[in-house]
């Protein structure tokens, strides 16, 4: 069974994922901001991370950077509603980074599975 690691301050938005993606049959385990998603990453393996972008603690591109220190293959999906500035800025600065891709608030239930199917899929 895949492992998914959802990274979200918004406790609503973590259940909506959490739900989507079980239904799928993937086991997935929750954090509430960038650091306690990076030591939960750090403890044990995931197959790959949803992360949003904006959030305190740590935002969802420095949680990126130090995922890929810890593992520079992990797939992540980098997902962003905005904040100070547009969410087209926040999702194309993440999508510059290789292995990462992106989706816009509010997302499909079929976006996302797509984008998940395409991370995970065997090179």
């Amino acid at each position: 069974m895949q492992r998914i690691l959802i990274i979200d301050d918004e406790e609503a938005a973590r259940d909506i994922l959490r739900l989507i993606l079980e239904n799928e049959g993937y086991q997935v385990v929750e954090a509430s901001n960038g650091q306690e998603g990076v030591e939960l990453f750090r403890r044990q393996p995931f197959d790959l991370v949803v992360t949003d972008l904006v959030m305190p603690v740590k935002d969802g591109l420095k949680t990126i950077i130090e995922l890929r220190q810890t593992d520079p293959a992990i797939p992540v999906i980098a997902i962003s509603g905005g904040g100070a500035i547009e969410k087209e800025r926040y999702l194309s600065i993440a999508g510059y980074i290789d292995g990462v891709m992106t989706l816009s608030k509010p997302y499909t239930r079929q976006g996302l599975l797509e984008t998940v199917a395409c991370l995970l899929q065997p090179s």
